[in-house]
């Protein structure tokens, strides 16, 4: 048995297994590993090999709990697991706790078993606050220390992935850190972050000026920024860590600082959230109107305190890296 903490000194440029390389976390962190000359495995399914100096290319038909790993563990000390299957809003499979879990947990835990047998020191959990809850009562935040309760599928197959993990690295060398990301945006974004920023480019008036709701936000290069620290810092062993940019904010104050951004001007007006959520559930939208306008924070106290960690770039910097590349698609797109 062991408590993960006894095994020897991570390399100061460890190799690295990363899985989801291709995808919105997954891309830049890739790029930002080659950038600091980490040797890295980059774990696709696409049979195409990401030409970065470095970058080593393992290509597997898909992520299952059948996967052999033993051609790819040579001399990696350090996993990163950024894939899985995501939270899918129209969802069409007939078990989507059964799919949830084949790709989130039992892929996982396949790969975190032969890389303890391999001798890997340190495996990178890319969990989710969905593990934590969907919402928070305002200015309560989330912490690390507060019991698990998912409301979806999808946030119940990270918990047991993190558990099984955890579990793991009591009986082994290898320790494990968990990382837990609230909604992650930046270039490239999509879903409702991205629905936000077309809404305000066309300058569209919104009635959310008095919700007086926090959401904690995490801009990716933060996000890359703290996994980046934990590949070495040695208080990361066995530890949950929740992330944010450190500024909660009002879906109001989130769109004003789109507009700002996007040089536009704000165009949000008052509105009684009781009737703005009433026709959201006439109209079918009961849950993206708790998206929008419910609290949910996390706090990031630990994760500044043992780590020494402080998010590099400010939410208003962020916002402008986001909205220009925004723009620019869109630019490029109408001239094409």
């Amino acid at each position: 048995m062991s408590d993960g903490l006894s095994s020897s000194p991570i390399s100061p440029l460890p190799k690295i297994l990363l899985t989801g390389g291709t995808g919105f976390v997954g891309r830049p962190l890739l790029e930002a590993l080659v950038a600091a000359r980490y040797p890295v495995v980059n774990v696709t399914r696409k049979s195409a090999a990401i030409a970065l100096p470095g970058v080593q290319s393992c290509v597997i038909s898909s992520l299952s709990g059948d996967n052999n790993w033993s051609g790819s563990l040579h001399g990696v000390e350090v996993i990163i697991y950024s894939a899985g299957r995501a939270h899918i809003m129209n969802e069409t499979h007939s078990n989507p706790l059964q799919a949830f879990r084949e790709v989130n947990v039992d892929a996982t835990l396949n790969l975190a078993r032969q890389a303890a047998e391999a001798g890997v020191k340190r495996f990178i959990f890319v969990s989710s606050v969905k593990v934590n809850g969907e919402e928070t009562e305002r200015d309560r935040a989330f912490k690390p220390s507060d019991a698990p309760a998912p409301l979806d599928d999808y946030g119940v197959s990270k918990l047991e992935a993190e558990q099984a993990l955890m579990e793991l690295a009591k009986q082994t060398a290898m320790n494990v850190v968990i990382i837990r990301p609230v909604l992650v945006y930046g270039p490239g974004v999509k879903a409702n972050f991205e629905k936000m920023l077309a809404t305000v480019d066309k300058g569209l008036p919104l009635p959310f000026r008095t919700i007086d709701n926090r959401r904690s936000l995490v801009f990716i290069d933060n996000l890359i920024d703290l996994i980046r620290v934990c590949i070495h810092h040695p208080e990361a062993a066995n530890r949950v860590f929740l992330v944010s940019d450190g500024e909660d904010l009002s879906i109001g104050q989130i769109l004003e600082k789109l507009a700002v951004a996007m040089n536009k001007q704000p165009r949000i007006f008052s509105f009684p959230q009781s009737l703005l959520g009433l026709f959201a559930s006439i109209v079918g939208k009961k849950e993206f109107f708790q998206r929008l306008c419910g609290s949910l924070q996390v706090d990031i106290a630990d994760t500044r305190e043992l780590l020494g960690w402080t998010p590099p770039v400010s939410t208003d910097e962020a916002f402008a890296i986001t909205a220009r590349s925004y723009q620019k698609k869109r630019s490029d797109t109408s001239h094409g």
